[in-house]
């Protein structure tokens, strides 16, 4: 009898990006297929009893536990290495169910003023309202977050390379910190996914996703994800059983065929991105460009440590504010003017504007967000194409 057996956890990353968590059903499909079911149907009353309450395994309601959502979440654990996993609805969501899980009123947050604009929204108004308290400390200053922690401090979390300036957190540092203080250490991995960073390996115990990125990578549909040992998990599960933030199987479906072309996907972004950035610190328009691949980028050393690959998402500083910046994304052509992220086709945006437009302006500026600031998310085009589209920018700008 042929079986998976222990030859997948000792596959390579490529190989159980295709091949873990296959459920095959008696059809004996190759694909995998969706469970497009809200509910499932039960041998018995005793039988219902016990998959309810938990004595037997088995499928109950789509809301916590359907098949292809569950072939996701195993697939996605054993790319990161971790124990379990639980997928959600969006990336968002997956922050939201992990702070709803293991934190209570009272508690502190430690959160690197460098995260996702809708992550400060997030802490800051929605958890707040909860009891919550939360700090934004500088996301490189590893003494900051040490001087910042307290004895009610529960999590730190983070963003790393942080969007969109490419800022590196010492993972390894601020591991030992949040272990000398009892806290959890989560780390949005959404930039490096686990083709090219490992946060479970360096140190973090809970890692999350937005799905909706380069785990789809084609822009196709919502979903996030929240990674680590089974105890920190299984909570998760249980809020997502009683809330109901959870993915579909559709969706589900989708990031599965998603993860099988993770690590090409990953290294043809990273090759253009670096050329990208690479040509751009020659344009004389430029105040600065801020990818973590550059050796004068004060996080490259740190990247090349902690990352297997600098990720495809850059951004630059022209030196006319944000009229310059307007003036550079209208003119282009091909990029597609989007706040999306880790698609096939190349993005571009002005993040004082959209991403983080809902931050004080002080808040902007602690983060680095200039009026000047460009985020080009690099797809998967011919380097030559998104040179021309640049250039085209560059004519307005």
């Amino acid at each position: 009898m042929r079986d998976k057996g222990k030859w997948l956890d000792d596959a390579g990353a490529r190989t159980r990006a295709i091949r873990a968590g296959i459920e095959r059903t008696h059809e004996g499909e190759h694909g995998e297929p969706i469970f497009t079911s809200s509910s499932f149907v039960f041998d018995s009353a005793e039988d219902a009893a016990a998959r309810f309450s938990g004595d037997q395994a088995g499928n109950v309601y789509s809301r916590y536990t359907n098949p292809t959502v569950r072939s996701f979440e195993e697939r996605l654990a054993s790319l990161e290495m971790g124990e379990a996993a639980v997928a959600t609805a969006s990336g968002m969501s997956a922050i939201l169910a992990l702070c709803m899980t293991h934190l209570r009123a009272g508690d502190h947050v430690l959160c690197s003023q460098d995260v996702f604009g809708a992550t400060v929204g997030l802490f800051q108004n929605t958890l707040m309202k909860f009891g919550v308290e939360v700090s934004f400390v500088p996301l490189t200053e590893v003494d900051a977050w040490r001087d910042a922690a307290r004895s009610s401090t529960r999590l730190l979390f983070l963003e790393t390379p942080s969007n969109p300036l490419n800022a590196v957190a010492d993972l390894p540092a601020l591991a030992n910190i949040s272990r000398d203080i009892g806290a959890l250490l989560a780390v949005d991995n959404c930039f490096c996914t686990p083709v090219l960073q490992k946060p479970l390996a360096l140190g973090a115990d809970i890692v999350t996703h937005s799905a909706t990125k380069y785990l789809d990578g084609q822009g196709r549909v919502l979903g996030g994800a929240v990674v680590g040992a089974r105890t920190l998990i299984e909570p998760i599960v249980a809020f997502n059983r009683s809330c109901g933030p959870t993915m579909s199987a559709f969706n589900a479906w989708v990031m599965l065929k998603g993860l099988e072309t993770l690590e090409l996907r990953m290294q043809a972004h990273c090759d253009n991105a670096s050329r990208l950035a690479q040509w751009l610190q020659t344009r004389a328009e430029l105040a600065a460009v801020h990818y973590c691949g550059l050796a004068e980028h004060p996080g490259h050393e740190l990247a090349s440590r902690q990352q297997a690959g600098y990720g495809g998402v850059l951004a630059f500083e022209l030196k006319g504010g944000r009229e310059a910046a307007w003036r550079f994304i209208n003119q282009t052509q091909m990029m597609s003017l989007t706040a999306n992220l880790g698609d096939t086709k190349t993005t571009i945006v002005h993040p004082a504007s959209t991403t983080h437009g809902r931050l004080s302006v002080a808040q902007r500026e602690a983060a680095g967000i200039s009026e000047g600031l460009v985020r080009i998310a690099v797809g998967l085009e011919n380097f030559e194409d998104l040179q021309s589209d640049c250039e085209r920018g560059f004519a307005g700008a």
